[in-house]
């Protein structure tokens, strides 16, 4: 089996595009099958210029951005059909996967099954979010979805709102994404930072980092010393226009605001650093499909406190391998970080079923058998 995946994103030095979760995520899956052999293609589109790399049996497939005078939208959809059909018949690809947002395979005819993966649409975004969504957004990825031949999704609460949204679809299946363990079980040399609170991931609105200013102020004024240490990108918030850590730092009292530090974007092995220094990792999203920091904090076996919203459930039993609650209860959320706080024993105990739980779902290996299992169904009907 050939498989292929038509992106937008991808993380490889010869891609010129930012990459971030469906990326990521569609990276581990890359490296999980070609570990088993398989063949794998890459197209990545509105890149700088065309080129293709080759590396053994994986081949990627930079697709130039092409500007037009008018219905640009539907012309270069209709240039990288062409493209792709005109590798597909070359190299034998047997299924070709594509991500929901943005409907990029609206109005695209394959002659091979196309499965599109439910990360999470423009139209779940804005669902979740109560936010008004541009009409033709909602056109391409209706559309792409109808189109494919089949759905994998993320999480089931990502499916059930999808097809409330768009219709329901007869093949279908929920793989969540997975993470290489074997990079997270290490020795890990790096103590424990008493009263150390890390949130890490995009700086935006949905995610709860507005909300998390006004937790840290509750926490504050039940525990002194408690640090927040944030990592990750800022981005220009989608209802106020400006920068959303200053808009967090705004909502920070003063005792807050000396306690609080921004620490930017590092790279990976340091994000696994301050990870591994934090006693607690906090997630308070309002609007996610899956989550991978929070496995990811989990693989490093952090306590975790998350939001207690329905997908936060499919990867964490309350008071069990993490916390769960309302982020817009600022001082429940605040009270129950604190209780990790001032006790080492029971975040040990979290941070350990937490990785027991992340070890016997998420490692990449199954959900790689879960994903080919799948392709193979679909590849015989």
């Amino acid at each position: 089996m050939h498989i292929g995946f038509l992106l937008t994103e991808y993380p490889h030095p010869k891609v010129n595009t930012t990459c971030g979760g469906i990326g990521t995520a569609t990276h581990n899956v890359v490296l999980g099958l070609l570990r088993k052999g398989y063949a794998v293609s890459v197209f990545v589109y509105g890149q700088d210029k065309a080129e293709t790399v080759f590396e053994d049996n994986f081949t990627l497939y930079k697709i130039a951005k092409n500007t037009y005078k008018y219905f640009g939208w539907y012309f270069y959809r209709k240039q990288l059909n062409k493209y792709i059909n005109s590798v597909i018949a070359d190299t034998k690809i047997t299924v070709l996967e594509a991500p929901d947002w943005g409907g990029i395979t609206a109005f695209m005819k394959f002659k091979i099954p196309l499965i599109l993966r439910l990360h999470g649409s423009d139209t779940y975004f804005c669902h979740l979010e109560n936010r008004r969504q541009k009409k033709k957004n909602y056109f391409f990825e209706k559309q792409a979805y109808k189109k494919a031949d089949a759905v994998i999704s993320v999480s089931r609460y990502t499916l059930k709102i999808t097809e409330k949204l768009f219709g329901k679809k007869p093949l279908k299946t929920v793989i969540p994404n997975g993470l290489f363990l074997e990079s997270y079980i290490q020795k890990n040399n790096d103590k424990t930072v008493k009263n150390t609170v890390l949130y890490f991931g995009t700086l935006v609105r949905k995610k709860g980092v507005l909300e998390l200013a006004q937790i840290f102020n509750e926490l504050v004024l039940i525990n002194r010393d408690a640090k927040l240490l944030v990592l990750g990108r800022d981005v220009t918030d989608a209802f106020e226009n400006r920068s959303t850590l200053l808009m967090l730092k705004n909502r920070l009292s003063a005792k807050a605001k000396e306690n609080f530090e921004y620490k930017g974007v590092l790279p990976y092995d340091k994000v696994k650093e301050t990870i591994n220094k934090a006693a607690v990792c906090v997630f308070p999203s309002l609007a996610e499909s899956f989550g991978m920091v929070t496995i990811e904090a989990m693989a490093l076996k952090k306590a975790v406190v998350n939001t207690n919203y329905p997908w936060a459930k499919e990867i964490i039993t309350d008071g069990e391998t993490g916390y769960l609650e309302d982020p817009k209860n600022h001082k429940s959320f605040a009270e129950k970080i604190n209780k990790l706080l001032t006790d080492e024993n029971l975040c040990v105990a979290l941070g350990e079923k937490g990785f027991t739980h992340v070890f016997k779902h998420f490692s990449i290996e199954k959900i790689i058998d879960k994903n080919l299992s799948f392709y193979n169904k679909i590849v015989s009907q």
